[in-house]
């Protein structure tokens, strides 16, 4: 489905935890009807209590507060924080409770991954930033680097949509009446700015490649540069394909990846496939000053995305996502500079033949992650030609 861009909005990049949650925690003290939250990870650390304090004051004054959460994203949220929240009066719901942990299905792999609040139809919050403090980063060296975008203007009204539509999901599947919404379709307020931006979902009924489509279409018309920053890399055919094509005819193609290993199986995987995008002339830089969790691309300058998706089989295939894509000079230029000042204070290029540096069994193993990794997706029934 074509992206809908719509007019008008101002919108407000944040760059990682230091300048998102102030922003966001004003918002809600700031709230007179309702604020409507989902997350992935709702963790009970500092920034948690933090977040849920200032839901609990809203609640207090008479606001309608929504909450829901990933089951395995925040699997320890319906024990430590639902219910101090429902106590206070917020309506707190879990998205598909991880019951069997260990079991390899297809729909506990379907997860809500998406990070998105709306606060009284008149501000917004997207990205990949999910509850929890930067410096809460297990294994992994601090403080975790990510993006978010404040929102305002007519992109309020498919983001409150996308929002309501899924917690009557969760409700009809929970037979939950409680927490029924009781008002009309949310309509966004008019024009807060100048700035053009469409709002994409990806879930496994009407839009399962919106977001890939968005990515590629952008791709394949580029005429400058191609900058994708994504904490987890591993595209399908169409998408590695369309940027070596775009580096063929001249497109200066930099992709900024994690650095440091979080999950090995997938790290591994990645990296087998940096011989043919190095071959290609795409560029290749490793994060390593922190934990690298953005999914952001810029492309000429002008388009712009921000939100959930990474560029792999669990974002693309499998979880609920949700991304802005933003048409406008100014704004894609401050992410460009934000990113380019990450690598240069923190990233490294890999040198063109440094897949062939590595001993043959290295390069085996990672050979083998990759075939493993298509295997998995192939078992659980999302093969194809991508």
């Amino acid at each position: 489905m074509a992206a809908r861009f719509l007019p008008g909005n101002r919108l407000t990049l944040l760059n990682s935890g230091a300048e998102y949650f102030p922003a966001l925690i004003r918002a809600i003290d700031g709230a007179q009807r309702d604020v409507h939250l989902e997350s992935y990870i709702f963790e009970d650390d500092a920034t948690g209590q933090a977040v849920s304090d200032a839901m609990v004051r809203a609640a207090r004054r008479g606001v309608t507060v929504r909450v829901l959460v990933d089951g395995f994203g925040a699997r320890d949220f319906a024990d430590r924080l639902q219910p101090m929240l429902v106590e206070a009066g917020i309506q707190a719901m879990v998205y598909r409770p991880d019951i069997a942990r260990f079991q390899l299905r297809r729909h506990r792999l379907r997860r809500l991954h998406r990070k998105l609040v709306a606060i009284d139809g008149e501000i917004a919050f997207i990205g990949g930033i999910n509850i929890i403090d930067d410096l809460n980063t297990p294994h992994q060296i601090p403080p975790r680097y990510d993006y978010a975008v404040r929102v305002e203007g007519p992109l309020l009204a498919p983001i409150q949509q996308a929002l309501h539509r899924l917690w009557e999901i969760v409700l009809w599947a929970k037979l939950n009446r409680r927490y029924r919404l009781t008002h009309s379709s949310p309509t966004g307020p008019d024009a807060r700015g100048g700035q053009t931006a469409a709002f994409l979902v990806r879930d496994n009924i009407l839009h399962r490649r919106d977001i890939e489509e968005a990515y590629l279409q952008a791709i394949d018309a580029a005429q400058q540069d191609i900058l994708l920053a994504n904490a987890y890399f591993l595209p399908g055919r169409r998408f590695r394909k369309a940027l070596q094509s775009a580096a063929k005819r001249g497109v200066r193609v930099v992709i900024l990846l994690q650095g440091r290993v979080e999950y090995r199986l997938m790290h591994y995987a990645t990296q087998a496939l940096y011989g043919r995008l190095l071959g290609a002339g795409i560029r290749i830089f490793e994060y390593r000053r922190s934990f690298l969790h953005a999914k952001v691309a810029v492309i000429d300058s002008v388009w712009a995305t921000v939100g959930s998706s990474n560029i792999d089989p669990f974002s693309l295939l499998l979880a609920r996502e949700a991304n802005i894509v933003v048409k406008d000079r100014l704004f894609a230029e401050t992410l460009r500079q934000s990113l380019g000042q990450a690598m240069l204070d923190g990233a490294r290029e890999l040198p063109v033949d440094s897949w062939r540096r590595l001993p043959w069994h290295s390069r085996l193993l990672r050979w083998l992650s990759y075939n493993l990794v298509r295997v998995l997706v192939g078992i659980l029934g999302y093969g194809g030609k991508r």
